[in-house]
């Protein structure tokens, strides 16, 4: 019970921090940003709200100005129970691709990141 109020009280600092220091979001013209808010929309986070890693993929997704879709995972309900039927675990954060022929569920933030670089940073 202590140990689960201690994290979820740094949890909360660090959201404070995440605030205070947001990234400043990637400019685009008009065109290139409807082109990945296209891609981005078949893509979501499953995330919960004070994880450290899931605040430094969301600071990540900020900067690249990705209009991402977050759910959260942490509460029992049915965004968990997808995550893990779907997913195969409940680990966050988690990176839900749908592309036109198949499903693919990314785990562990630097791999998070790494892709949504590759993919929507600058070249």
């Amino acid at each position: 019970m202590i140990v689960k109020l201690i994290r979820e009280g740094l949890g909360r600092i660090i959201v404070l921090g995440d605030y205070l220091t947001r990234p400043k979001s990637m400019q685009r013209n008009e065109q290139e940003q409807a082109d990945i808010d296209n891609a981005v929309s078949r893509m979501s986070i499953y995330q919960f709200y004070a994880c450290p890693f899931c605040i430094k993929t969301r600071r990540s997704i900020r900067r690249l100005n990705l209009p991402m879709e977050y759910r959260n995972a942490q509460a029992p309900g049915p965004v968990r129970d997808e995550l893990q039927q779907l997913g195969g675990k409940i680990k966050v954060p988690c990176l839900r691709i749908e592309d036109e022929k198949e499903e693919r569920w990314l785990y562990e933030s630097n791999d998070i990141i790494a892709y949504l670089d590759r993919r929507f940073g600058v070249a």
